[in-house]
């Protein structure tokens, strides 16, 4: 097996914060996901893209730890996840708010769920307390006392954001978080979301279906894809790869870059690279630019000639 050990990342000489290796999910005969390898850095905002089908979703669920890999390592500050946790918050694009529930109860119920009856009734008006400092944060603490159904789309994903962020996530995942929303407040949204984890420090993995979105937004990209070849044959079974991990730039991006000529390249990239289904790029030639990106292929994957 072509393989490398990484211990650090290369361009941050620091221990990788999420790291897969080699991970493969099988359900039965269906091969899923591939040989994935990923080497994530505290503070990056990950988006990840791919055609449908290509396993998006159970890589996340791999990264949470409702699943674990059929073959592989997954581990988070060197620790294998091996089930769900707080200290990974998760957003998704049905709010995940109890409608019978206020704003501000919604938002503490991870406190509350952590006690005793007796603990929550004492500590109830503290975990409110430090609940509101979220909402302030969020723009959201004259809604304190509302309901979900009272909320707009985006003002109902600030505050899912707010029930995910208050235990203090090492990782925040979200899967199409702002699929729901119209495209103006999706836009206000995702500016929201990009001066939250500047400020943050935040670690996101961040899944969508929207190409401008991705590249918007993310420090870093990863394309997930099913369409690609290797040396295994016509016949094998092959699950998805990342077959494309970019590196984007830290920072807040002006809304204008999505019409940029630049972020249209990438567009054209991606959608050759990633959903093409005619455009079989060899698993050696993987646009795997960024500096943490690495490989464990197979013998089998590559032949040496």
């Amino acid at each position: 097996m072509v393989s490398k050990d990484l211990n650090v990342n290369m361009h941050t000489n620091s221990q990788p914060l999420i790291y897969f290796e080699d991970v493969h999910k099988r359900y039965g005969s269906n091969v899923v996901l591939d040989n994935i390898d990923m080497s994530v850095s505290k503070g990056e905002f990950c988006t990840l893209v791919g055609p449908s089908g290509c396993g998006k979703s159970t890589l996340l669920r791999l990264a949470i730890g409702q699943e674990t890999p059929t073959h592989g390592r997954v581990l988070l500050e060197n620790v294998p996840i091996q089930r769900p946790s707080t200290d990974r918050g998760i957003v998704y694009q049905k709010y995940s708010l109890f409608p019978h529930m206020s704003v501000i109860d919604n938002v503490i119920l991870g406190f509350m769920l952590q006690c005793s009856l007796l603990e929550r009734r004492k500590e109830k008006a503290k975990f409110i307390e430090h609940g509101m400092t979220y909402l302030k944060r969020l723009r959201l603490d004259q809604h304190a006392t509302k309901y979900p159904h009272e909320l707009s789309g985006g003002m109902q994903q600030r505050a899912a954001i707010a029930q995910a962020l208050i235990l203090k996530p090492r990782v925040l995942i979200m899967d199409e978080p702002f699929g729901a929303l119209d495209p103006d407040t999706r836009e206000d949204v995702q500016l929201f979301l990009l001066e939250l984890w500047d400020a943050e420090n935040m670690t996101i993995f961040f899944v969508t279906h929207d190409l401008i979105e991705a590249l918007y937004l993310g420090s870093r990209l990863f394309v997930l894809s099913q369409f690609y070849t290797d040396d295994r044959g016509p016949d094998s079974r092959r699950g998805s790869k990342i077959v494309t991990d970019l590196h984007l730039g830290r920072g807040i991006k002006s809304p204008a870059i999505k019409h940029s000529e630049e972020l249209q390249d990438k567009i054209r990239q991606i959608k050759q690279e990633g959903m093409n289904p005619e455009f079989l790029q060899h698993a050696k030639q993987f646009s795997l630019e960024h500096a943490d990106s690495f490989q464990t292929l197979t013998d089998a994957e590559h032949k040496s000639e």
